[in-house]
């Protein structure tokens, strides 16, 4: 069994594309998925199958919320095993983990690109980029933050971002 950790992407937010956590877990269940959980009310879940095709899990979610709630919502699988090397390969201190976001993909993020970018005109943000992860740094808080909506441009997928406490809480949830 392959444990993996799903991130919906925009439910939830401001009282908007309401979806109850217990209706996630039940519906991921239906789907066949084993020792599911869900963290906080922003999508975020934990479950075991047997396949080891974290892009099929993704599609079957994102078809099954669209399917039974109406609601077209981008979800990123990673394995648990991607999750450690997403911890591990952080290259930013985390000096205040409310203010420190990872950006998840559906599609690689162009990192030459990324790298270009002139982070001088975003004096208290900064920014490393791997393929499939693009690490963020907010000095002022995420309410001016402006590097996220810089880096979705840079990516032919979906993107959703998720603080450091919940990347840290997600894989203690998907290690067991």
């Amino acid at each position: 069994m392959t444990r993996y950790v799903a991130f919906l992407r925009g439910i939830n937010v401001g009282g908007h594309r309401r979806l109850p956590m217990a209706d996630l877990r039940d519906l991921l269940t239906g789907l066949g998925y084993t020792d599911t959980a869900t963290y906080v009310q922003s999508g975020n879940a934990v479950l075991s199958t047997g396949t080891d095709d974290g892009e099929a899990v993704a599609s079957a979610i994102t078809a099954a919320v669209r399917e039974r709630f109406g609601m077209d919502v981008p979800t990123v699988v990673r394995s648990a095993e991607r999750m450690r090397a997403v911890v591990a390969a952080n290259p930013l201190e985390v000096p205040d983990p409310a203010r420190f976001l990872v950006l998840f993909g559906t599609a690689p993020f162009d990192t030459a690109a990324l790298r270009a970018v002139d982070l001088s005109a975003y004096p208290r943000e900064r920014l490393a980029a791997t393929d499939t992860e693009v690490y963020t740094c907010h000095e002022q808080g995420l309410r001016f933050a402006k590097l996220p909506d810089v880096v979705g441009r840079y990516t032919a997928g979906a993107v959703t971002a998720r603080n450091w406490r919940t990347v840290l809480r997600m894989l203690e949830m998907a290690q067991g």
